[in-house]
């Protein structure tokens, strides 16, 4: 008796478990290892971005192929960085990548060796764009005199009326505005109370530590641009989002005694959870990931928010992507789990899964192509 009642827990549990499966969750790609971040073209090129939190190494950067293993991108060298190798020439750890409203690739390197570490200054921290046409490095930005060495500089969003790009720095508090034609940059609202957040993030329950066993604060770190290029939101990953007009973040960016008064215009937006990643149609309408629910929220641009989806398969999802066929990617990095956040040792359960689902809706046109 006591084995039938626990065969029929067993086949309840995993009845359970198939039926709490969203069947508009489609699996996209299976991999091996931690991805936290996809990028699409309109013509089908996929490009992948390799977290490495489960220990694992080779290329952070890689062009996805359906029928060959992916390869590194934009090539072998550039992905190679060992200790002693030029900073300006290869890439240390990136955070990020997405194709920007020209149609290049954009990669935000963080300039630190691995997660924790110092940066390499002047010359680790840095913006690089790629021509997806020739298959090789435009520019490189460099972004070391508005770095610290306790920086995380984690992601780029664009405002291309005004040639100004916006990077959140996770590890030392700020924005930075940049302007892609000059290769100028400015830190602002470095410490403030939008920028800084006031909780730790969360990952399926947990409040997430480092590898001293301290709670682990990652500050500004998701952000978008409205389509219309007027707000600017951003947010800790332990929630709470904020915007401000972009005219404001703009004029700091010019004037140092406007930036000295910018906390002044920041306002509240949307009360978000932990959050691994963000992403923005062409109606305004945000996408938070909730790294606690496994789920997907959406915010209306009136700060409103209801839940998309919720499937125990979305396991951290971090940096979002939607394409031009009106698909949300959703890449389940499980970053919660990975070596930095647990002392070293991997909880990561492979394969691990990019998803998508049809949202109907393409990109903000001013995101990307």
């Amino acid at each position: 008796m006591g084995l039938r009642t626990l065969l029929l827990g067993m086949l309840l549990a995993l009845t359970n478990t198939s039926s709490s499966q969203d069947p508009r969750v489609q699996v996209a790609l299976t991999l091996q290892h931690p991805v936290n971040g996809v990028s699409t073209t309109p013509d089908g090129r996929l490009f992948v971005l390799y977290a490495r939190v489960d220990g694992s190494t080779g290329p952070m950067v890689a062009e996805w192929h359906n029928d060959s293993d992916p390869t590194p991108y934009p090539d072998a060298e550039w992905n190679s960085y060992t200790v002693g190798s030029d900073p300006t020439t290869h890439l240390i750890r990136i955070n990020s990548l997405r194709i920007g409203p020209d149609g290049t690739l954009w990669l935000v390197d963080t300039g630190s060796p691995s997660f924790g570490q110092p940066v390499i200054l002047p010359d680790g921290p840095k913006l690089v764009q790629v021509n997806l046409t020739t298959n090789t490095v435009k520019r490189v930005y460099n972004l070391g005199n508005v770095t610290l060495a306790t920086s995380l500089i984690d992601d780029v969003r664009f405002n291309p009326a005004v040639s100004l790009a916006y990077i959140t720095d996770a590890g030392a508090a700020a924005l930075i505005v940049i302007d892609l034609e000059s290769g100028e940059a400015r830190r602002v609202l470095e410490n403030d109370p939008t920028t800084k957040g006031f909780m730790p993030p969360s990952g399926e329950g947990k409040l997430m530590h480092n590898s001293q066993g301290e709670f682990q604060y990652i500050y500004a770190d998701q952000h978008e641009v409205s389509p219309g290029g007027q707000y600017y939101y951003y947010q800790p990953c332990g929630g709470g989002m904020s915007r401000i007009k972009t005219q404001y973040l703009n004029e700091a960016y010019y004037n140092s005694s406007f930036a000295s008064i910018l906390s002044q215009y920041p306002e509240p937006f949307a009360l978000t959870p932990s959050t691994g990643g963000t992403a923005i149609d062409a109606d305004g309408y945000i996408y938070n990931s909730d790294t606690d629910r496994q789920a997907i929220i959406k915010i209306a641009p009136n700060g409103t928010w209801t839940t998309l989806v919720q499937d125990p398969r979305l396991l951290w999802v971090d940096a979002m992507w939607i394409d031009t066929h009106g698909k949300l990617w959703m890449p389940a990095a499980q970053l919660n789990r990975g070596t930095p956040f647990n002392n070293g040792t991997s909880f990561v359960q492979k394969p691990l899964y990019t998803f998508t689902i049809d949202i109907g809706v393409g990109p903000s046109p001013i995101d990307h192509t």
